[in-house]
């Protein structure tokens, strides 16, 4: 009798041991099945473990908790506060912009003053073309000098020249208008014009009461150039217009508040003092010792620029010292360079007023 050839590995096994083969194959792919089984759970829960662990360690990510599981019956998903909180993005890599410039400021100033460097050098050579064309019978610098409309013009051509430029370019630098910079503030000059009026009366007053009682010396420069033909009508136009505008709007609408705004800054940066904030319209605020101060450094150089007309007379100095102060005061206190032009333009008017009525008409200059 034959048999069947069968598996090598079944060689010379009984029959009894054949047929308890595959109960025995079952059994351990039932437990290695079992192990696989585990061993995935075991790798799932670690890895929600790890991702948990991950999402409390990162700050500022959205929650990764699992939605709570609905309720037999319902279809709607249910989340805690936490899970809808949204974290805002970039909370700590933005820092809060910096605090608006305070203009003008020093660095202004020095960008008018390369303004009328650059304007002196036009006004020199159009002085030299003028002479050597012989202009108003003018045949030699020195002659040009003393002369009436070579002294107004070159003032009016240094004063329109850095003017322009400045009109034109500052408003590039500070994102507003030339005249909102200055703070020019017409209507604050309307709204007080009484109280200006009053006030450039009283500066009147107290030229008045200088003379009387401090009087200077004779034949200054000043009067010199009045007694030239045509000069006091020149002059007194010049005063009452061109002069005081440019004045006010380099020393009231430049340096007063430039120099203002530097002393509050090194309060801020050596004594810590808190800023003061922007008012509405843009314009600085600053302190009581700060507007004093400004106040008097500003007057210096005012009333020394008007020594040389005056004869360098100390009591003129003084009382155009004490005119300015009022002026800056003015300024301050208004927030408007229009105030302080308009004092400035009616004090220069009640001089010139003075001189007129006194001279006949600018007739007999000899009374002066």
């Amino acid at each position: 009798m034959t048999f069947p050839l069968g598996d090598d590995s079944q060689a010379g096994q009984s029959p009894a041991d054949i047929a308890a083969e595959p109960r025995l194959e079952e059994s351990l792919g039932h437990e290695e099945s079992s192990n696989i089984g585990q061993s995935t759970s075991e790798e799932s829960q670690s890895v929600q473990d790890n991702a948990g662990a991950a999402t409390e360690s990162v700050p500022g990510e959205f929650s990764q908790a699992e939605p709570s599981i609905p309720a037999p019956g319902t279809t709607e998903l249910q989340f805690t506060d936490s899970q809808l909180e949204v974290p805002p993005l970039f909370g700590n890599v933005f820092q809060p912009p910096p605090p608006p410039p305070r203009i003008p400021h020093l660095g202004h100033v020095a960008l008018l003053v390369v303004y009328l460097a650059f304007s002196l050098v036009i006004s020199v050579v159009t002085l030299r073309v003028a002479v050597y064309f012989h202009l108003f019978h003018v045949t030699t610098l020195q002659a040009a000098v003393s002369d009436i409309h070579y002294a107004l013009g070159s003032q009016v051509l240094l004063y329109l020249g850095a003017f322009v430029a400045a009109y034109f370019t500052l408003p590039l630098i500070w994102h507003k208008g030339f005249f909102a910079g200055v703070q020019w503030n017409g209507a604050s000059a309307l709204r007080h014009r009484w109280g200006l009026i009053g006030t450039g009366f009283l500066c009147y007053v107290l030229a008045i009461l200088n003379i009387i009682f401090i009087p200077g010396p004779s034949n200054t420069p000043i009067e010199k150039i009045f007694k030239e033909p045509g000069a006091a009508w020149l002059l007194f136009f010049f005063g009452i217009s061109f002069a005081p505008f440019f004045e006010e709007l380099f020393f009231r609408g430049f340096l007063l508040p430039s120099l203002s705004t530097a002393y509050d800054w090194l309060a801020e940066r050596f004594y810590h003092v808190p800023r003061r904030p922007l008012r509405p319209d843009g314009s600085p605020q600053w302190s009581m010792s700060a507007m004093v101060i400004a106040s008097l450094v500003t007057s210096a150089p005012f009333a020394l620029m008007h020594a040389e007309q005056t004869g360098n007379s100390v009591d003129a100095v003084l009382l155009l010292a004490c005119v300015s102060v009022v002026l800056c005061a003015v300024r301050l206190i208004t927030r408007s360079l229009a105030a302080s032009v308009l004092v400035h333009s009616f004090y220069n008017f009640l001089i010139f007023s003075m001189m007129l009525l006194g001279t006949e008409g600018f007739r007999h200059l000899d009374k002066m």
